[in-house]
């Protein structure tokens, strides 16, 4: 579903990431953590097509995104760790925005919003006012608003921002249903065990590169570790490797 090749990018001198190769298969749950100014934010700004890559290969569902970027983006929904929303906007009339967006503002596609208003336990601020809404509330209006198209790929960024537990779990037995169903979701955390829960591989990037990728058990390698614990460690270890 995923592949970077070689992905780079640089800010002047500074080069953020630095040779980043990923393939990802389709309908799963792909974790992608790492401590702060590891490259993260830049790595998914450039999977979202906001940002060109310096150099590298981006393909999602085997398409370009130099090449054909507004397919790229048809199929893809994105939430990024801050979200904007027109706060002066009724839930409904934001909806009805994106919808417009994407050119699907059909029945189908108003029924499903209906649907995760409901799912969502928001069912009774879809006429109110964003600028009223907790924010939880706003978060759960971006997440829904992401999937209103039906993307073929969901990029989010620190998703669980703002919930409740009731919230944080109907959201990860979501992602599980729209993996199963043939989603794929690139999930970026700090949250070691919302990532160990739902994530059926995980990528460790730190100084802009990967520096362990697996499942949990291959990433474990025989240790009783937490993914809390091996993050931990296998930064630390990344950090005096590049210290010595």
């Amino acid at each position: 579903m995923i592949r970077l090749d070689n992905v780079k990018k640089s800010y002047g001198d500074h080069q953020a990431v630095k040779g980043l190769s990923l393939e990802i298969a389709p309908n799963q749950v792909f974790g992608f953590l790492g401590p702060n100014g590891a490259g993260k934010t830049t790595s998914i700004k450039m999977l979202t097509g906001i940002m060109p890559p310096s150099s590298g290969e981006i393909y999602i569902d085997g398409c370009s995104l130099v090449q054909n970027p507004i397919h790229c983006k048809t199929i893809t929904g994105y939430v990024p760790d801050r979200p904007y929303v027109y706060e002066k906007l009724k839930a409904w009339e934001f909806v009805e925005f994106i919808l417009d967006l994407y050119q699907n503002n059909n029945k189908n596609s108003q029924d499903l919003a209906h649907y995760y208003f409901e799912l969502f336990k928001i069912d009774d601020a879809k006429y109110k006012i964003i600028e009223d809404f907790s924010h939880g509330m706003k978060q759960k209006l971006v997440i829904l608003s992401s999937l209103l198209h039906r993307p073929k790929l969901l990029v989010i960024d620190e998703p669980m921002v703002g919930l409740d537990p009731r919230g944080a779990k109907t959201l990860k037995k979501l992602f599980r249903d729209l993996a199963d169903s043939g989603t794929t979701i690139f999930l970026s955390t700090h949250t070691m065990a919302v990532a160990q829960e739902v994530c059926d591989n995980i990528a460790i990037i730190n100084k802009g590169n990967i520096v362990a990728q697996g499942t949990m058990d291959e990433l474990r390698q025989g240790q009783d570790h937490s993914l809390e614990q091996l993050f931990l460690q296998i930064t630390e270890e990344e950090l005096l490797e590049q210290g010595s």
